[in-house]
């Protein structure tokens, strides 16, 4: 149980990783620094910030205004994060 427990933490820190990398590169085309951006898009600069590091676990709305700010879809945000990702990538272990 406790193999299942560190594989399933492994997986989402490779998963808010891949994210944070994404979305620290889009901001950068902005020329923009963190503050400046998260204070234009009404968007906490500690959250962006510690999404930008992999270490927070974003909820869907602020990824929704994180992808709006560069302007792009939700949706066009998510592929782009799936891309990224191992093939078959699941946070669920097979039982």
């Amino acid at each position: 149980m406790q193999l299942s427990k560190k594989n399933t933490a492994n997986k989402k820190n490779q998963l808010l990783k891949i994210i944070g990398k994404i979305i620290k590169k889009h901001r950068l085309k902005t020329q923009k620094g963190i503050l400046l951006h998260a204070y234009e898009f009404d968007i906490s600069s500690s959250s962006l910030h510690l999404i930008e590091r992999g270490v927070r676990d974003a909820q869907i709305t602020t990824l929704w205004k994180i992808a709006n700010s560069f302007g792009m879809t939700f949706s066009e945000l998510i592929k782009e994060i799936e891309s990224q990702l191992p093939k078959d990538f699941t946070l669920i272990e097979d039982k």
